[in-house]
């Protein structure tokens, strides 16, 4: 007889996991910078997280996707959700918080159902969507507060919210087009990212010098940002989706703004106002608003369709 009890510990404990991950990239990326350029911090992690999953791959003896279509697909996605996010992240956190980086990134699905309604997919919009719509863009309000002096703007925190933008039109793309059917998701996953190193080592040479001897500590960050905070979340995420679902999934999402927060308060002695914990509040109200009655994907054994999961950013 299954144990649904330790199913549900397993499942709570890679919840858990994911959402420490995915929320401490804005912490490590603040460190790296210390010691490289933005640019330069994309491709190191890319290369990074393409080079753990392809090792993973192998040893799983699964072949990455093949065919110029797929490639072609896989290049558009590894920009929208790899490469540009990346870099705008790296970019806009030069001056701005990671706590507030971490904050604006959940603004992600509310651009989803944005980019959903401008394409004309009307038919799933309700009452409750719509008004949590209104609320997470009010709670994104609320975090710029343009009203005050002194307020969060100008491009470091546009980059941002461009990022958390990228994530949703890459939503759209990978659930029209999914790239490599019959492609097990650790070979997606592994070929997304190779495209997106490619893609990040073309920018290199507008990227900045070469660092000058970085310290111990933005080498460090890099190697744990690239490793854990890029590959292993690529990991973690397809196998939490293929084991529990899509929408077990998408709860890290509501964790991830608040480890976010707390890291950068405890670690790096950001300063926590409650304009941004209100304004995140409001932004996650919404959000639950907007998924609130989602359908989440039936299961499927390991190597069927749901080895092509629901997209979600490395982040």
């Amino acid at each position: 007889m299954r144990d649904e009890s330790g199913g549900g510990v397993r499942a709570g404990g890679r919840v858990a996991v994911l959402a420490l991950l995915w929320g401490s990239t804005f912490l490590w990326i603040d460190l790296a910078l210390e010691g490289f350029s933005p640019v330069q911090i994309t491709f190191v992690r890319c290369a990074l997280g393409a080079a753990l999953l392809l090792v993973l791959a192998r040893r799983a003896g699964v072949r990455l996707p093949r065919g110029r279509k797929a490639v072609g697909r896989l290049l558009v996605a590894a920009f929208l959700c790899n490469t540009l996010p990346f870099a705008l992240f790296s970019l806009g956190q030069q001056s701005v918080d990671s706590g507030v980086a971490g904050v604006l990134n959940a603004t992600t699905p509310l651009w989803s159902l944005l980019i959903g309604l401008l394409a004309g997919e009307r038919g799933a919009l309700g009452a409750r969507r719509l008004a949590g719509l209104a609320t997470g863009f009010a709670g994104t309000v609320l975090i710029f507060a343009p009203w005050q002096p002194g307020a969060l703007a100008g491009w470091a925190a546009l980059a941002l919210l461009g990022a958390a933008v990228s994530y949703a039109l890459a939503f759209t793309w990978m659930g029209r087009m999914p790239a490599g059917q019959g492609v097990p998701a650790i070979g997606l996953s592994a070929a997304q990212l190779m495209a997106a190193t490619v893609l990040a080592a073309l920018l290199l040479p507008w990227g900045g010098p070469p660092p000058r001897a970085p310290g111990a500590v933005p080498v460090l960050a890099l190697l744990v940002l690239g490793i854990f905070a890029t590959g292993v979340t690529f990991h973690l995420t397809y196998r939490t989706i293929l084991a529990e679902g899509p929408t077990q999934a998408a709860a890290v999402g509501y964790l991830l703004p608040v480890v976010s927060v707390l890291l950068g308060a405890v670690v790096l002695g950001e300063r926590v106002g409650w304009r941004v914990v209100a304004g995140m509040a409001v932004v996650l109200g919404g959000v639950v608003l907007t998924r609130w009655g989602a359908r989440a994907r039936p299961k499927a054994p390991a190597g069927g369709e749901a080895d092509r999961p629901e997209p979600l950013p490395a982040r």
